[in-house]
């Protein structure tokens, strides 16, 4: 009897154990599970705020740098972008306030919005100033345009991207536009900034500066005969309803700043901020690529749906170079600062 009761103490002490090695086992799991919820957690949210809509190229930029930031910060970093400008109500000067401010995470918005704060960024928009986007790209990355770029970290800004826009083009519907003269008389939209106004005024243009909103119901109504703007503008919003001749007239360029609240930008690890300038960096190459291949498409639509595009001749170019520079002191007023309008003139041939 007593071998039979020691025989069932040793089985039973068996299964003891080969339920504790069980439980073991589970036990070890269950941390991990627990632990990359805890990773998921704690990573740091950042929201990107872009003015355009999700069809939009900066839309599609914005998101192929939350890829690239948050797969280089290992999983820390998850982003969410906001099209429209909802964030900040459509307003840009606003929505650099509030970036400033600390109450929004990330802005993407044009250089030409900044000018009101800092109107050195005028210099960006001279017309005629860059010849190419490969110049303008050069340009955001020399000392010159990087100092413009930065200058923004008084604001509390900090500065991680620098991209590039398709130059802007002329659309009416009166005629092609290959010279100056072509410009006389149409009634055109441009953005309420002075420089856009001196120098179509100096084309002999009557300038309307007026909300973008309200510009399809204008041409529809043909109080204007045109606008400017790159050719994706025309292109989402179907100007090709309302206007008949795009022209290559390439006249004046702009860029993206992509800028990071300075407080957090600071608080954030090193793996981090260098995870966020690395695709800031690398997307900037990749928005060139990208809008050469969308520019394409945009244009193919427009002329599918009636548009006539005429090119712009290199001796007809520099009719509208001259005036350019004909507005040259009046731009540099504009600009406020000799210095940094004369280095970027030498930086692009155009003393």
């Amino acid at each position: 009897m007593s071998k039979k009761i020691l025989a069932m103490v040793l089985a039973a002490a068996m299964a003891c154990m080969g339920l504790t090695g069980c439980q073991s086992k589970g036990a070890t799991s269950a941390p991990t599970g627990e632990s990359k919820a805890e990773a998921s957690a704690e990573a740091t949210k950042i929201t990107i705020c872009v003015p355009d809509p999700e069809a939009s190229y900066i839309y599609q930029a914005a998101q192929e740098f939350a890829k690239r930031a948050e797969e280089y910060s290992g999983g820390t970093l998850t982003f969410t972008i906001s099209g429209n400008g909802s964030l900040y109500g459509g307003d840009t000067a606003a929505g650099i306030k509030q970036l400033s401010a600390g109450s929004l995470d990330m802005v993407i918005l044009a250089t030409s919005v900044y000018a009101s704060f800092n109107p050195g960024f005028n210099v960006i928009s001279v017309p005629y100033m860059f010849d190419d986007q490969t110049q303008l790209l050069d340009y955001l990355n020399s000392d010159t345009g990087k100092r413009l770029m930065n200058s923004v970290s008084e604001m509390g800004i900090t500065t991680v991207g620098s991209w590039t826009r398709s130059f802007r083009k002329v659309t009416n519907s009166k005629h092609p536009v290959n010279t100056p003269d072509d410009v006389k008389g149409l009634v055109l939209r441009v953005p309420n900034n002075s420089l856009y106004v001196e120098f179509f005024k100096a084309c002999g243009a009557t300038c309307t500066p007026m909300n973008f909103s309200e510009v399809y119901n204008a041409l529809q109504l043909k109080t204007l005969d045109g606008q400017e703007n790159p050719i994706d503008v025309p292109y989402s919003n179907k100007f090709y309803e309302v206007q008949k001749y795009i022209s290559q007239t390439d006249h004046m360029a702009d860029a993206w700043l992509v800028g990071f609240n300075m407080a957090k930008f600071d608080k954030l690890t090193e793996e981090q901020k260098n995870a966020i300038t690395k695709a800031g960096e690398e997307v900037q190459q990749w928005n060139v690529d990208f809008m050469a291949k969308e520019d394409e498409t945009a244009l193919k639509t427009l002329l599918d749906n009636g548009m006539e595009y005429n090119e712009v001749s290199s001796e007809n170019r520099q009719l509208f170079i001259d005036i350019s520079k004909s507005c040259y002191p009046v731009f540099k007023e504009l600009i406020e600062d000799d210095a940094l309008f004369n280095a970027t003139a030498e930086f692009c041939g155009k003393q």
